[in-house]
């Protein structure tokens, strides 16, 4: 993902925030290298009076006088003693220097005997990859010493591995996802499952850097994004895999957090997102964000296939075109979608060969958000009608030119139900949830650079935008808030977001907004199209 530039005043100031703050802490290092006696005596001679006081404080009322007549004899032989006071000061200032020395107990060099342990386990493992019977000077043996193999290693508090670099031989082939795939699995197996790790391969030096990577922030609830338009925040990554932060409200605090950013438009090279998922892995709560994001500057249309009321919230607001959950409201929909697209492409084409800038209507951002359709294609050929799906041919190969952006979000038991143009066109991909490395892979065209574990909260996963990286993701919290399950400041987070209401939700009492924008869209769009066909 692309950097994007700061202002040339912010730029410079934290330039020159940084620089000032290297040489403020330059020069109190040197500061405390040279004071270091100093400090040490100083230190020494406050444990020394401290000492006093308490003694004195311990010392009976009775005997404080007696004790009082032997200081000041012990002061009187030190005056007249020759070079007693010269002395005096000098014992004092030893005693006030042992007093003040460090006692922080030393760090142990090197790892203990447990830590030893597991290292050498680690090696006899990798001995059967890293090791081949014609080396004449092998540096993986059975019995042999781990020492050279794993020039650095850390642990954590648990004793566990937490950083570790591997030297491996020159003939092992890194190149090959198979073989390295086999050493990453043993070695996140021999280290400690229920973490994640990074493997960083350095094939021109032939080392292997494993790094325990922490926990992605799971407290973050939908809010404002800072963002330009055309750009939508997924979630959230490693501060190492991007290089942009946003401005977040953590809890109480600010904190700069990295993002994954999907940039939709014209210009787009990935204008439609494919999320798969199994149930409660978050899928839904990664189409709310995304559609409160879009309110912003766009419509939204919403075509629920679960049937659970996820966006029932969303129902009557302004910019949204409807909520459908029936099969019959979605082939509405979609035909309204495609119909439109089509509008918008002759318009633009109009303008064009007119010498005019597009129309307005025609700008505005358009957004099919689709939960589970295959749900309606199962009952869609157990009616015998269309398939909702192939109705998203139109706004998939041509909604970039047409500002119409498709998210579909299918569970992975349903995965193959899906039509070839939404496995076509749906090149921004996420993956939510316990997954295999061969699901991820599946979905996203790449393997993860991290192992997947089987416990992760709602939300998390890994995304890829294109033929990018494959980044680790946390999706913000944006729960249905008219769920009982949900806390209240998430709620609370969802209703801040959500727009005002442009007509009753009571489709009893009058037709959805669903309906009735769709009738004078239709109605709309079916006017070039007849005029261009005449």
């Amino acid at each position: 993902m692309a950097r994007r530039p700061l202002p040339s005043i912010l730029s410079t100031g934290s330039a020159q925030i940084a620089r000032s703050r290297e040489l403020a802490r330059t020069a109190a290092d040197s500061a405390t290298d040279v004071l270091h006696p100093l400090i040490t005596i100083t230190r020494g001679l406050r444990r020394l009076a401290s000492a006093g006081r308490r003694r004195w404080a311990e010392t009976p009322k009775d005997k404080r006088g007696p004790l009082l007549f032997l200081a000041a004899s012990v002061i009187l032989v030190v005056v007249l003693v020759p070079y007693g006071p010269l002395l005096a000061v000098i014992t004092l200032m030893a005693a006030a220097a042992w007093q003040g020395r460090d006692r922080t107990p030393p760090v142990p060099e090197g790892p203990d005997e447990s830590q030893i342990q597991r290292l050498q386990v680690l090696y006899e493992a990798l001995v059967p990859y890293f090791s081949t019977a014609d080396d004449p000077a092998p540096l993986y043996a059975h019995g042999g010493d781990w020492e050279n193999a794993f020039p650095a290693q850390e642990f954590d508090d648990s004793g566990r591995v937490a950083h570790l670099v591997i030297r491996y031989p020159a003939y092992f082939p890194d190149g090959e996802a198979g073989p390295r795939a086999r050493i990453e699995q043993l070695l996140a197996a021999k280290s400690g499952r229920g973490r994640e790790y990074h493997f960083a391969w350095d094939e021109e030096g032939n080392e292997l850097t494993v790094s325990v990577l922490s926990a992605l922030p799971t407290d973050i609830c939908a809010q404002p994004f800072v963002t330009a338009p055309g750009e939508t925040v997924l979630g959230f990554t490693d501060p190492s895999q991007v290089q942009r932060t946003l401005p977040l409200a953590y809890g109480e605090d600010r904190r700069d957090v990295p993002p994954v950013v999907w940039r939709t438009g014209i210009r787009s090279t990935e204008p439609h997102l494919l999320a798969v998922g199994r149930p409660g892995s978050g899928t839904s709560t990664l189409l709310r964000s995304i559609a409160l994001q879009a309110l912003h500057q766009g419509d939204v249309l919403i075509i629920e296939g679960g049937g659970t009321g996820e966006y029932a919230c969303l129902t009557g607001r302004d910019g949204v075109l409807g909520v459908e959950v029936a099969l019959a409201g979605a082939l509405t929909a979609l035909e309204w979608a495609a119909g439109e697209t089509e509008r918008r492409l002759i318009a633009a084409n109009h303008a064009r060969q007119a010498g005019d800038p597009p129309p307005e209507d025609t700008k505005r951002p358009l957004w099919i958000v689709l939960d589970r359709p295959t749900t309606f294609t199962h009952l869609a050929e157990a009616d015998g009608n269309k398939d909702p799906q192939s109705l998203l041919q139109v706004p998939l190969r041509h909604g970039r030119a047409a500002a119409v952006t498709v998210v579909v979000a299918e569970q992975f038991d349903t995965l193959d139900s899906l039509s070839e143009a939404v496995r076509q066109h749906t090149r921004a991909r996420v993956v939510l949830g316990p997954a295999t490395t061969d699901q991820v892979e599946t979905v996203l065209g790449a393997p993860p650079h991290t192992t997947p574990v089987d416990q992760v909260p709602p939300g998390r996963g890994y995304a890829r935008l294109g033929s990018g990286p494959v980044h680790r993701l946390q999706v913000p919290a944006t729960p249905d808030p008219y769920d009982d399950a949900t806390s209240a400041v998430h709620r609370q987070a969802v209703l801040d977001l959500l727009p005002p209401r442009s007509a009753p939700a009571d489709a009893a009492a009058l037709p959805t907004p669903a309906q009735s924008t769709l009738t004078k869209a239709t109605a709309t769009a079916t006017e070039p199209l007849s005029n261009a066909s005449g």
